[in-house]
C-alpha cells in the first residue's frame, strides 16, 4: 500500500506510557475487538470473584501491579513509565507505525466523510488512541492482549502498536494492507455506531441468550469486515494499492476467523462459541465490500452469512 507522504489524521490521542485507573474489563455492551481465539466463557461465580479480589489485594500489598500482569508484561519491568510491551518496539518502529496508523485513519476519514455525505448524514470522525500495556476507555479497561478495539461509549478506536508485530508473527498475517484492514474494521464499527447498528445490538443484548448474542455478534462483525472492504474499494480507486495488497487483507481475514483461531490455540473448534465469524465468512464479506463499494452490499442482517 502506498501510504508514505500522504495526509495524516490529527485525530490521534497518544496515551503510551500512562497507566489505567480502573480494573473493570469490558463485557456485554462494551468494546468491539478482534477475537483472541479462546472459547467464550460464562460469568464468574461469587466465590471466584472473591478469590480474585483477595489475590489482587495481596499482590498490591507486596508491591506488584496486577494490571501489569494482565497486560502480559513483567510486573517488575516497567521503567520510566514504559511497559515491557512498548519497549519491545524500537523508537524508529514506533514512529513509523504511528505515521502509518495516522495515514490510514486519514484515508478512512476521506472515504467515510464522502459516503456519509452522499447519504445526507454527517460523519463525526473517531479518535484513535495509542496505548501500551493497558488502557482505560468508556467501555472499561483493557490490556494489549485484547487486541485493537472500538468503544461506542466514547467513539474511539484503541490500539497497542505492538499488535502489528503480533499480527505478523502470531497470526501469520503480514503486510501493511493487512494492518490497514484491522484499522478499517474497527472504523467499520464506528460507522455501525453512527447508523444505529451498535446501539440496537446493545439495546437487545440483555434479553438475548448467549447463543442468540453470539449469532448477532457474528453479523455485526461481518458487516464491519464488509465496511472495511468498502474502504479498500475506494483506496484501490485512488491507485494506492500495490500488487499483493488484496491478498494480504484476505489472508488477515482468514487468519482471524473464529475456527482458524480456535484450531490454532486449542486444537479443536466449538462452533456454538463463535462470535466473529469463520475464516470463510470473514473473507467473503470483506471481498463483498471490496468488490461493490456499496453500503447496500453489507446487509448481514437480512442476508445469509
Amino acid at each position: 500500500m502506498e501510504w508514505k507522504g500522504r495526509r495524516q489524521s490529527s485525530n490521534i490521542e497518544d496515551r503510551r506510557g500512562s497507566s489505567p485507573r480502573r480494573a473493570n474489563p469490558f463485557g456485554r455492551g462494551g468494546g468491539f475487538r478482534l477475537p483472541s481465539g479462546g472459547m467464550r466463557r460464562s460469568g464468574l461465580s461469587f466465590k471466584a470473584i472473591l478469590i480474585i479480589g483477595v489475590i489482587y489485594l495481596v499482590l498490591k500489598l507486596i508491591g506488584i501491579d496486577p494490571l501489569q500482569i494482565l497486560a502480559g508484561g513483567d510486573p517488575g519491568a516497567s521503567v520510566g513509565g514504559q511497559s515491557q510491551t512498548q519497549r519491545q518496539l524500537s523508537p524508529a518502529r514506533q514512529d513509523e507505525m504511528t505515521q502509518f496508523v495516522a495515514t490510514v485513519l486519514a484515508e478512512t476519514e476521506d472515504v467515510w466523510n464522502g459516503i456519509m455525505k452522499s447519504q445526507g448524514q454527517d460523519y463525526p470522525e473517531p479518535k484513535l488512541v495509542l496505548f501500551s500495556g493497558a488502557v482505560d476507555s468508556a467501555c472499561g479497561s483493557a490490556s494489549s492482549a485484547s487486541g485493537p478495539f472500538y468503544c461506542p461509549g466514547d467513539q474511539k478506536l484503541y490500539i497497542d502498536l505492538s499488535f502489528f508485530d503480533e499480527l505478523s508473527q502470531r497470526f501469520k498475517a503480514s503486510g501493511d494492507f493487512a494492518q490497514a484492514y484491522v484499522l478499517a474494521h474497527e472504523v467499520g464499527h464506528h460507522v455501525q455506531n453512527l447508523i444505529g447498528v451498535l446501539p440496537e445490538f446493545n439495546r437487545r443484548r440483555p434479553s438475548m441468550s448467549q447463543s442468540e448474542e453470539n449469532q448477532m455478534s457474528i453479523r455485526v462483525e461481518l458487516q464491519a469486515d464488509c465496511f472495511a472492504g468498502i474502504w479498500g474499494y475506494y483506496t484501490a480507486q485512488k491507485g494506492l494499492l500495490e500488487s499483493g495488497d488484496l491478498e494480504e487483507a484476505l489472508n488477515a481475514a482468514q487468519q482471524i476467523g473464529d475456527d482458524t483461531l480456535q484450531r490454532r490455540t486449542q486444537g479443536y473448534v466449538v462452533p456454538e462459541s463463535f462470535n466473529h465469524g469463520t475464516s470463510a465468512q470473514r473473507k467473503q464479506w470483506f471481498a463483498r465490500g471490496f468488490e461493490s463499494g456499496r453500503l447496500e452490499a453489507c446487509d448481514t442482517f437480512n442476508n445469509p452469512v
